[in-house]
């Protein structure tokens, strides 16, 4: 059995992606939970780089979500599109996500529970939302959808599961498609069970929500008091 660390669920975009693979494929393991805020040793305790998310098979770590992420596919089937070309540009697309989009982060952080209104969208943003858009676009409309590779969820899709749940917070114009898509994320059984966690969470981490407060106007916060 796995053990799979992660933080927050209202603020951690990174633990949410192997979370929700492992989920939706029906790969089982024990969550760990380790909330923001506490001392970084307590992470280096099970984590080599002391972030999140990391994960344990019998004695061996792997930490990093892209490496957590090779790693699943090395001992599971669906991790990523058995057809060649759809696996190819899933990995680049993954790969994009994962080293890209630093406006979206910056100015968008992920908070399940929060409704915001911008009070500006800076031109990068603007140009990372756009691309987003182009790359799901793209996804569906060359392997035939409902999902970005094709037929079935893979690891492509759970690398833009924390952009659906920023799109829900801020709500950017999208284009009909990825709206759509955006739409079909969030109604998977594993993003409503994180959500429903997430909006559970009475603890708060100050920089997160200073984070979210910088952005603009929360117009609901739907999180348990």
């Amino acid at each position: 059995m796995y053990d799979l660390f992660i933080a927050n669920k209202n603020y951690s975009s990174w633990s949410l992606r192997p979370w929700v693979l492992m989920k939706e494929l029906g790969i089982e393991f024990d969550e760990k939970f380790m909330p923001f805020g506490v001392s970084n040793e307590s992470f280096l305790n099970f984590s080599p780089s002391g972030k999140v998310p990391c994960l344990v098979d019998d004695g061996l770590t792997v930490w990093d979500t892209l490496a957590i992420i090779e790693y699943l596919a090395e001992h599971h089937e669906g991790v990523w599109a058995s057809d060649v070309k759809a696996r190819a540009w899933s990995r680049s697309a993954a790969a994009e996500m994962h080293s890209g989009f630093q406006s979206l982060r910056n100015e968008h952080p992920m908070s399940v529970g929060l409704r915001v209104r911008p009070s500006a969208i800076s031109e990068p943003l603007k140009k990372d939302i756009s691309r987003i858009d182009e790359l799901w676009q793209q996804g569906l409309a060359s392997f035939g959808g409902p999902f970005l590779a094709g037929a079935s969820f893979t690891a492509v899709d759970a690398f833009y599961c924390p952009v659906a749940f920023r799109f829900q917070t801020y709500n950017p114009p999208l284009s009909p498609e990825a709206e759509a898509y955006k739409n079909r994320l969030l109604s998977l059984p594993a993003m409503q069970e994180w959500q429903n966690a997430a909006l559970l969470e009475t603890w708060r981490d100050a920089g997160h929500e200073d984070e979210t407060r910088a952005v603009g106007e929360w117009t609901a916060d739907l999180r348990a008091k």
